[in-house]
């Protein structure tokens, strides 16, 4: 009995043990003498907006391997969604939690630069069909026929509800147990691929937002250390993400007008595995210090300003990148390094209550946003066969789009930047 009233007067009133870890360490704990039970609720607004430069190969003998970018739009995307978390001590220093993301908006915004327009831009003046053909003789001298790979200036628009987030994180050492040991935590997140499933095909445009669901599965691994001294917390956090398709994934096959070989769709090799999504293998680390200069035990109040370096690794795969929206497509994307920084202040009012608020930038390296392979060299006679003998060829990939994926007609994102604010409140109890 004194045991429940205990873990209810811990309900009612609130007892954090992580109070006065920092925030990237904070793990909720259980069955503690002084700390029956923990239950963390967390509601935070995010806002994230990226903006970068378009570019298009095109053949130049005074390029760089022949080949020179030419810039084309700027491509700017914005989302704002609602983050809500709740995380349960489950025994000493073993938490599982919940996650749910409602994405008010996630836009895509196409504009020209500076010099490009209607008149001169390659993304309008198009006259190659994606299986490589010219679609009409005169294409390139009096336009007939001529068909743009997507509309600029337009803005494509999705929302809804996200992933659903679960979380398994064990604190292996406890500082605020034994203070000659940091805070070291490991932890599995798993996201599951519960939200709609998103069409790059749709023509969202108008009035209505498509889906936002990439169902895939995706599996982070990560360890996080902390060690309090004096008013500084110096911390570090490494982390992996695995992804593995999930159920209902999408492919281009389904939309076959933006297939160059869609005869080959769905049949061996090309399975909807292998034309499908497959997103990115990610890994990054992060290193910072938070500062306390105010904190009053008595009163449970705290006031800690946060600076933290960022570097992430997002590899290759075929998934929804800066082009995918305006060409309606998932798009083979080359590997590239985000490196940046956050800086971010947490406030308590008391044990049961805090605020926090941040701000992040990102720099993302140059990288090809139309990558695919032309297809797999299956009799292998040292190359692959665009065109079989009497029939197309079952060795190209019906993925490869000879406007796009072609070398001295590749898309490239420059100039990258991303953005990020975030507001949060926590309650413990």
């Amino acid at each position: 009995m004194s045991r429940l009233r205990a873990t209810l007067a811990a309900l009612l009133l609130g007892a954090p043990l992580a109070a006065h870890a920092a925030d990237v360490t904070r793990i909720a704990s259980s069955f503690d003498e002084d700390d029956p039970f923990d239950l963390f609720l967390d509601v935070s607004f995010e806002r994230t907006q990226t903006r970068s430069k378009i570019t298009r190969e095109q053949l130049d003998p005074l390029g760089e391997n022949g080949r020179a970018d030419v810039s084309e739009v700027w491509h700017k995307s914005t989302d704002s969604r609602l983050n809500l978390r709740m995380a349960i001590g489950l025994y000493k220093d073993l938490e599982l939690s919940f996650g749910l993301p409602l994405i008010l908006q996630q836009n895509d915004s196409y504009s020209f630069v500076s010099g490009t327009s209607a008149e001169n831009s390659t993304l309008v003046r198009n006259c190659i069909n994606p299986d490589g053909t010219i679609i009409d003789p005169n294409c390139t001298t009096d336009r007939t026929g001529e068909r743009a790979l997507f509309t600029v200036p337009s803005t494509h628009k999705r929302g809804g509800l996200g992933n659903m987030h679960f979380g398994l994180a064990y604190a292996f050492f406890n500082q605020q147990r034994d203070e000659t040991k940091p805070m070291w935590i490991v932890g599995l997140d798993y996201e599951a691929p519960t939200a709609k499933m998103r069409d790059p095909s749709e023509n969202n445009t108008g009035d209505e937002r498509g889906n936002v669901g990439d169902r895939v599965h995706k599996y982070t691994f990560y360890t996080t250390l902390s060690r309090k001294m004096g008013v500084a917390e110096p911390y570090f956090k490494v982390h992996y993400t695995l992804p593995v398709q999930g159920p209902g994934i999408y492919s281009n096959c389904f939309n076959p007008e933006t297939q160059g070989r869609p005869e080959n769709c769905f049949q061996d090799p090309w399975s909807r595995k292998e034309t499908g999504i497959q997103a990115p293998q990610t890994g990054g680390f992060l290193f910072g210090t938070e500062f306390t200069p105010f904190n009053d035990r008595t009163k449970n109040q705290k006031f800690a300003l946060d600076f933290r370096i960022i570097g992430n690794y997002v590899g290759d795969g075929r998934y929804y990148n800066e082009l995918s929206a305006g060409l309606g497509r998932l798009l083979a994307t080359q590997d590239y390094f985000q490196v940046g920084g956050r800086l971010g202040a947490v406030a308590s009012a008391g044990e049961a209550f805090t605020l926090r608020a941040s701000g992040m930038f990102l720099y993302n390296t140059d990288h090809t946003l139309t990558n695919e392979t032309i297809g797999q060299d299956r009799d292998r006679n040292g190359g692959v066969d665009v065109n079989g003998e009497g029939e197309p060829s079952p060795e190209v990939n019906p993925n490869f789009d000879f406007r796009t994926d072609l070398v001295s007609r590749r898309f490239r994102a420059t100039e990258s930047k991303v953005f990020r604010l975030e507001l949060s409140a926590s309650f413990a109890f």
